[in-house]
Formats: structure tokens, sequence, C-alpha cells
């Protein structure tokens, strides 16, 4: 093989995609395999000059052998056209070789089952390639909105939630994710503001949640929507019907009290001096007396449409609202639709969602402070909706887009029964009795830690600190800049535990509906929020996918078209950076991101370069193989120029230098 590439160059480049370094058994082989590649690289013939010449200037021409056996090489071909067989024997003999080895380990490895199991898994990868072309190749993995997302895990749903949400997935021929991600958001509607999570002392955690499915019109969001949340409207309406009275009897007495207070007064101005201290006395303790006579709001939990300031408001008069809707409208809410000359106003979502201290100013009226508000979101909106997200001012820079938890399951239209079975109605009223229950159990706080101190406290079990804290171990490697996959939705993931120890204390309450914040968190709970974790990290990266979040996707697409357009079977970084438009990657290392993108999902795999001979020079540009298995029409994306340079703060970095392929 060696010598059918030393007599015609042109067939390195059939050889290198059957082949690697590892392949050649004697060290000499290697060598000249090496140099062969550096040649290469720098655009030079492979002949046996050239050859003689590379081997001589790195200092290996003696270790190979010199100069004849170069000529053994050359002569020992009997003809150039069998380059690929001769390579294929070549693998065949590695691939023999590794079994070999690998079946010598196991036979006298020692008896830990996990030394075991890892050896028995090489050898049988190894034993069962499918011929030479894929040996060692997995399928690549569609990255970003090509890639196939998780369907939600009904299955970690209580019994009763989790019946309703798959019933009413089949009714309305919907992917269960949104009626999942809607109970979500309906339990934090009963339970933020009554209950918090506190995984360890000093950590706590509100209920309340920001959830964002990615729907197309006309896929019966709608419907969804009222199934889902019809109890808690009923409940609202039943709590307000049942308060109005009392309401009627203390707003009466108030405005009696305050007509009395104004007579006072009135007395009181017109009293002669003598008359003046004990008038003024009276008038105090009238106004002492209406003002304790605070008339309570109506029962409210729901919101649809509301601006911030509304928002504000309603926070400042129930400490929790839920903003539930089957729209978008929001987002331009937020945006500040009503007043564009201030921009966007987005304090109330982000202290309503962290439950920080939010101060209401009203006009007439002293400013109110809200020690925890609690706002929950749950929205349905258009995948092109979510695509515009990130260019929006603050949304990503203040961390608004980071606070959502998001899903974007595939489409059914085109694929849904007509005539799908309803909602049974014994499944239906049980959901209804038992979120209005558990709504009724946390609608006055209950229990010794509730009352004028607080919201009750969900602790964890010994056994589900112990699994959150593995959590934490597990995730924090994967926001590393540079090595994390998740680095580019950093300040996504960074909220991921504390959302997911929400998650925990929601589905816990949903489980115990009438004594749950009696109890603490067990670990089959937090295990269950931990799948559901899972789940929302693949839905993030196809939803900040869509957003532009991660710009190694875009770089990385069009490294796929370039293959596919020119049919590289191997290229070196060196190469890519030559064939790119002028301006998209000012240096070769700008493809590193994208080139290491394409190996985590299986598309190349690296060969190492080697390190610069002894007389120096510019050491070589890294060499790629294309997977075998990557098919030539691969779908991508159009290409398209980043914006301006910049950053969505805690998303991660969504903008980088302008690579649109003409200088600035």
């Amino acid at each position: 093989m060696l010598g059918a590439v030393l007599s015609a160059g042109r067939l390195l480049a059939e050889v290198t995609a059957l082949v690697e370094e590892a392949d050649f058994y004697r060290p000499a082989h290697r060598a000249i395999w090496r140099a062969l590649l550096r040649l290469s690289d720098r655009g030079q013939p492979t002949d046996p000059v050239t050859m003689l010449g590379e081997l001589d200037d790195a200092g290996e021409l003696a270790d190979v052998g010199g100069g004849p056996f170069l000529h053994t090489l050359v002569q020992a071909v009997p003809t150039v056209a069998n380059a690929g067989h001769y390579a294929r024997l070549v693998a065949d003999a590695a691939r023999r070789r590794r079994v070999i080895d690998l079946g010598i380990q196991l036979a006298h490895s020692d008896a830990d089952p996990v030394v075991l199991a890892h050896l028995a898994g090489e050898l049988a990868d190894a034993t069962t390639a499918a011929g030479v072309e894929g040996r060692g190749w997995e399928p690549p993995v569609p990255f970003g909105i090509t890639a196939e997302v998780p369907a939600f895990p009904v299955e970690i749903l209580p019994g009763w939630l989790g019946e309703y949400v798959a019933a009413v997935a089949t009714a309305t021929q919907t992917p269960p994710d949104l009626a999942g991600m809607l109970a979500l958001a309906v339990l934090a509607t009963v339970a933020a503001g009554a209950v918090e999570v506190e995984p360890r002392p000093g950590w706590r955690e509100p209920l309340c949640l920001f959830v964002a499915v990615g729907m197309d019109a006309g896929a019966r969001k709608s419907g969804v929507f009222t199934a889902m949340t019809r109890p808690v409207a009923e409940f609202e309406r039943q709590q307000a019907t049942a308060a109005l009275p009392g309401i009627t009897e203390t707003a009466t007495l108030r405005r009696i009290a305050d007509q009395a207070a104004a007579q006072a007064e009135a007395a009181a101005s017109k009293a002669p001096p003598e008359q003046s201290e004990a008038k003024q006395a009276e008038a105090i303790a009238r106004a002492g007396e209406a003002a304790r006579l605070v008339v309570p709001p109506l029962p409210r939990w729901l919101v649809d449409d509301a601006t911030p300031e509304a928002l504000a408001g309603l926070l400042a008069t129930y400490g929790r609202i839920a903003l539930l809707s089957p729209e978008g409208d929001v987002f331009d809410q937020m945006a500040g639709r009503y007043n564009q000359s201030a921009g966007p106003n987005l304090g109330v979502y982000l202290k309503g969602h962290a439950g920080d201290l939010l101060k209401v100013d009203r006009r007439g009226r002293p400013p109110e402070y809200v020690e925890r508000p609690c706002l929950t979101i749950g929205l349905a909106v258009q995948p092109e909706i979510l695509r515009g997200l990130a260019g929006r001012p603050g949304f990503g820079g203040r961390g608004l887009l980071a606070r959502f938890l998001y899903s974007l399951p595939a489409s059914l239209v085109g694929h849904r029964q007509p005539g799908a079975p309803s909602v049974p109605a014994a499944v239906a009223d049980r959901y209804t009795l038992e979120l209005q229950a558990l709504a009724a159990s946390l609608t006055t706080p209950a229990g010794p830690d509730a009352g004028d101190d607080g919201p009750a406290l969900l602790t964890f079990d010994q056994a589900a600190g112990e699994l959150l804290l593995g959590f934490e171990r597990d995730l924090e490697p994967r926001l590393a800049a540079g090595s994390g996959d998740l680095a580019h939705l950093a300040g996504w993931a960074a909220k991921l535990a504390g959302a997911t120890c929400r998650i925990a204390g929601l589905l816990h309450l949903a489980d115990h509906l009438r004594d749950g914040w009696a109890k603490p968190i067990g670990v089959a709970t937090f295990a269950g929020a931990v799948r559901l974790a899972d789940y929302l990290v693949d839905h993030a990266r196809a939803v900040f996918d869509l957003m532009g979040a991660d710009p190694r996707v875009d770089d990385a697409r069009w490294l796929l078209d370039w293959i596919a357009r020119t049919g590289q079977a191997q290229f070196t970084r060196r190469d890519a950076h030559r064939a790119a438009p002028q301006g998209r990657f000012p240096k070769a290392t700008n493809l590193d991101p994208a080139l290491s993108l394409l190996q985590e999902h299986g598309y190349l795999r690296r060969v190492d370069a080697d390190p610069a001979g002894p007389k120096g020079g510019r050491p070589p540009s890294p060499r790629f193989l294309v997977s075998p298995l990557h098919p030539s029409t691969e779908p991508t994306e159009p290409t398209e120029p980043h914006p301006p340079a910049g950053s969505v703060g805690s998303v991660g970095s969504v903008t980088r230098d302008d690579t649109s392929g003409s200088p600035r």
C-alpha cells in the first residue's frame, strides 16, 4: 500500500479513508505514513525522491532502512490500481491483532466486574465491526434542530397527573410534551408562594417555573391549554365566590369608617381651642380604625395578557401570579410593546422567577415591597418566535432566556388520527379533584413551619441529598468553557440544578396532595426530576440552536456542506481554512470549535499531527478523517452571516465576528 502511494500520490486520499497510523505494525511503516501525511499537508508530491528528503530532514531516514527500503516498497507493487485492496488488508490485519490483544487481556484480567465489562465491550466492538470502511465508526449523531429530541417522560408524573396528560395528548393528537410541560406550570401555579424547597441549609428555591413550548400554528395548543388550566380557573372562581360576601362586608365597613374619620377630621379642624385637643385625638382614632379595615382582594391565580407594570401590581397584591397563554404575545410585552421608548422592563420577570425583593411604585400611594414574589409563566409559541428571542435587547444579556425550561417536540400535523378518543370522564374528574385538593391545601399555609414566617419548607432526605450532590458534580464540568458540552449554554445550565430541585418539589407535592409540605423529598422523586432534567437539556440544545446561541453549529454546517460538495474523505484544518470564504475564519484555529463539535457527533476523527521536526518550521496542521457512514447529502440549513460581535450574557456567547464571507 505504501509503495502504491509513493508511485501514485493521488491514491493517498483513497487509502487515508481506510487506514490510520495505528493500523501499521512496523515502526518503519508508521514513520513513512507520517511523512506521507506531512508532505500532503504542505501540498508537496509524495514520490520517492521527496519522501527521501522528508525522512532525511526529520532524522528518520536511517530508522526506516534508508533509500533502499523506499526502493523496495515501490518495486513490491504489481499495480497501483489495487491500493484500496492493500489498504483493506492492512486494516483487517490491524483489527485481528486488536482482537487477539483484547482476548489476552480479558483472559489475564482480574475479577473486577468493571474491568471485565469494559474489555468485553471493546472485544465485541472489535469482532463485530461491519467491514473495514465502517470499522470503529458509529453513525453520526445529528446536531441542533435536525437532531431527534426525546419525548416527555410522562411516567415520572404521579399516576393521576400522568394519566391525564397522556389522555389529553391522545384526545388532542398533540405530543405529550405540551400537556406535560403545562402540567408542571399548573403545579407551580398552585404551589408557588405557599411552599419553597430547601435542598441544603442556606439554599432555598421558590416553586415557580418559566416554561416555553415551541409548536407550530394549527397544532391545537389552545385545546390543551384549556384542558390543563380549567380546574385552576374553576378553583379561582370558587374562591372568589366564597370570598365575595366577606369582601363586601369589609368594604362597606371601610367606607363607613372612612366617612367617620372624615367627619371627625372636619370637626377637629373647626373645634374651638378648648376642644381642639380632644377632637384631634378622636379624628386620629377614627383614621386608625379605618386604616385597620383592609379590604382583601378577590382571589386571583391566573392572568393571560398583562404588561410588566400590571404584573408588578398583581404581585404586590397577591404575592404570586401565573401567566399562562397559548400565544407568544408575552414576549412582546416583555420587550415593551406599549412603552418602546423606555426599552424592555424585565425586572419584574427576573425577580418574580428568583423570588428577589420587588419594589412596586404606584401613583398616589407609597411604594410596596414584595419580599418573595412568585411569578410562573407557561407559554406555547411558534418556533419562529423562539428563533428571534436572542436578538431582542436585554433578553439574553440579563438572563431572561436562561430562566425558561424549553420543549421543542416534533409536530404531529399530517400524522394525526381523526376521531381520536376523548379524555375519559373519570380521568378528567380525578385530575380536577386532585388538583383542586392540592390548591385548597396550599391556599392558606399549613403546618408548623408556615404562617407569618413565610412559606413552608420542603427538605431532602439523605439519599435525595446525595443524589443531588452527584448531579451537581456531573453537571459542573459540562459548563467549562472550551471543553464542556454545555459551555455555550452555561447561563441556562448553571440554573439547571435549581430548576431540578423546583421540579422535584412540585412532583413531591403532586404525589402527596394533602400533606406533602410535612414530608421530605425522597430519592425516587428526585431521580424522576433528574430524568426530566436530561430531557430539558436535549430540548434546550435544540431551542438555543434555533436562536443561534451556539456559534459552532453554523460553522459545523458549513464544514459539512464543504465536505459533501468536494467529496472529502480526509482533510487538514489548513485545507478547510483555505477553502473558507474570506473573512469567515480569520485564523485556522477559529475552526477548532466547529471541528470539535463534528468530532463529538461522530462526523470526523482526528489524526493527531506530529510535532515539528528537529529543524523546526511550522507545525503540521491537524488532519481529520471523514466518517464513511456520513451521507454525502447531509441535510443542513443555509449558512447565514452571524450578527455583529456581542454576547447574550448568561445564555452564553451567541454572536461573534462577522462570518458573512466578506471583510467589514
